[in-house]
């Protein structure tokens, strides 16, 4: 931590019934904490004074669920982000094979659940023969693989993609395949830079594999640049709780901005692979194995589960998509009295929502996925839709918004998922249930960690802001204008507990 005067910065009003200064302010952080707010403050020996010439300033943002280290990964895999079919998929390995022949093809990014068919392990080996391919899906629930990869990964082999549990036991493993890109402590740097420099001072990371040492290696290495919690999933849970390690706690060999978070737990699937777990069966279920879905763990393991978590100090973030895991979810949180989050919070009922308000839960929510799933939502889940990514029914019922990427599956990109909640829409399109979505005040309060507005005793972990994040368009009513606006936000500067980890004035 380290100290450092910001003169002449706007803070911006995180609540609506607190009102912005009316001239800009100086802001003196001391030992990680913001001491000192008000015109003309003296500057203590010592400390670095940077002019914010009038810019607006924020609390540092946050993104409050991604995998990091394939974040790192995904700009250096085969992109299939634009691939709108599986021939065009197959299009795009060939063609990498004959760009690196004998490589092997790490993919990312495809949407099968948009596909009018189901992909075979014997197709791409025609197009591949002997060399290795494995294509991630973009929502992370399967991977479609050839033959070689499912040997070389010991995978029973098959003519259908590899799903769920089996897929996510699956990642630790990839790293043997080779030709995966770079996971290196630098190549974590310029991911976390990346992140500095779009406001972001902090993380929370549920990768897939790792341990609590893994962060330790690479702060050691230089990667102490933002705030990290790391979550851990019932693998490594015992190895947790063995090392004494709680919410909160500082990980091993780092500072206290590196810390414990909660067990994660994958409690159903996805909307793409049609396994995220519905109170009612989905609009194409006759193709389905399990018409409405489907829960990962039987309802006795999903509550062992938390009942350890809790006993061992920890919070518990439980991935729900559909409404069924939802509501199984909630009532575990309070047969056992654990706490935590919800982890996207996808399609709820109200009730249930209003139960997650009571029981006091967050919902840890990314509003980037409305883009990406809005058609084939409302192809599968129908009328369902309007129960959607409801984050004015989460207001209105006391949960507390907790907003996030999930990168890769979408940009680590705060701006995006601001927009994203306060027009809804990705396109040139209406937004999609307008009726849920937040102003811009909302969705930012949802951004930072629950930090209050910059004033003494907040953290030292700030963002000066080219623009008002405030203001909309001349038509406030107009949100594709203000949405616009807010995905061109600017950063200047990005402060974790007094350190300058980005500028750019």
């Amino acid at each position: 931590m380290t100290s450092l005067l910001i003169r002449n910065a706007r803070p911006v009003p995180l609540k609506p019934d607190e009102r912005a200064p009316d001239r800009p302010v100086d802001v003196l952080v001391e030992l990680g904490s913001v001491t000192a707010v008000g015109p003309a403050l003296e500057r203590p020996s010592g400390v670095e004074e940077i002019d914010a010439a009038g810019r607006w300033l924020i609390p540092g943002l946050w993104d409050q669920h991604l995998h990091m280290t394939q974040w790192t990964l995904a700009s250096q895999r085969l992109d299939l982000t634009a691939a709108r079919s599986p021939e065009q998929v197959l299009r795009l390995v060939r063609d990498r094979i004959a760009e690196r022949p004998g490589q092997p093809v790490i993919g990312w990014g495809h949407r099968a659940g948009t596909w009018d068919r189901e992909v075979t392990v014997s197709e791409l080996d025609a197009v591949s023969g002997d060399v290795p391919v494995v294509l991630m899906s973009g929502d992370g629930h399967h991977g479609w693989l050839n033959s070689s990869a499912l040997m070389h990964l010991a995978l029973p082999l098959r003519d259908s993609v590899v799903r769920e549990t089996e897929w996510f036991a699956t990642y630790p493993r990839l790293a043997t395949l080779g030709g995966d890109g770079e996971t290196s402590p630098p190549a974590f740097r310029r991911a976390l830079d990346a992140a500095a420099a779009l406001g972001v001072a902090g993380i929370v990371d549920f990768e897939f594999s790792g341990t609590p040492e893994d962060w330790a290696t690479r702060w050691a290495e230089g990667c102490d640049r933002l705030r990290v919690r790391w979550g851990t999933y019932a693998s490594t849970l015992e190895r947790v709780i063995a090392a004494g390690l709680r919410t909160g706690d500082p990980l091993p060999g780092c500072d206290d901005r590196a810390t414990m978070g909660p067990l994660k737990i994958i409690s159903d699937g996805s909307l793409n692979t049609r396994t995220a777990w519905c109170c009612e069966p989905y609009a194409d279920a006759s193709r389905l194995e399990h018409p409405a879905g489907q829960p990962n763990q039987s309802p006795e393991e999903l509550r062992e589960l938390l009942v350890r978590a809790r006993g061992a100090g920890l919070e518990v973030a439980t991935h729900a998509i559909g409404d069924a895991a939802a509501a199984d979810a909630l009532s575990a949180y309070e047969e056992t009295g654990a706490r935590g989050s919800i982890e996207h919070a996808q399609m709820m009922r109200r009730e249930d929502i209003a139960r997650m308000g009571a029981l006091g839960l967050r919902a840890s929510v990314q509003p980037a996925h409305l883009i990406d799933d809005r058609d084939l939502t409302e192809r599968v889940w129908g009328e369902r839709s309007a129960r959607c990514f409801a984050f004015r029914w989460m207001l209105e019922d006391g949960v507390e918004l907790a907003m996030g990427s999930d990168a890769p599956v979408s940009p680590l990109d705060p701006w995006l998922a601001i927009a994203a909640a306060v027009h809804r829409s990705g396109d040139e399109r209406e937004p999609w249930h307008a009726e849920q979505a937040l102003t811009p005040q909302e969705a930012l309060a949802a951004s930072v960690d629950g930090q209050p507005s910059v004033g003494i005793g907040s953290r030292g972990d700030l963002a000066l802001l080219d623009r008002d994040p405030l203001a909309t368009g001349p038509d406030p009513a107009d949100t594709a204008a203000t949405g616009a606006l807010l995905r061109g936000t600017q950063v200047g500067l990005t402060v974790v507990g007094g350190l300058v980890v980005h500028r750019a004035l």
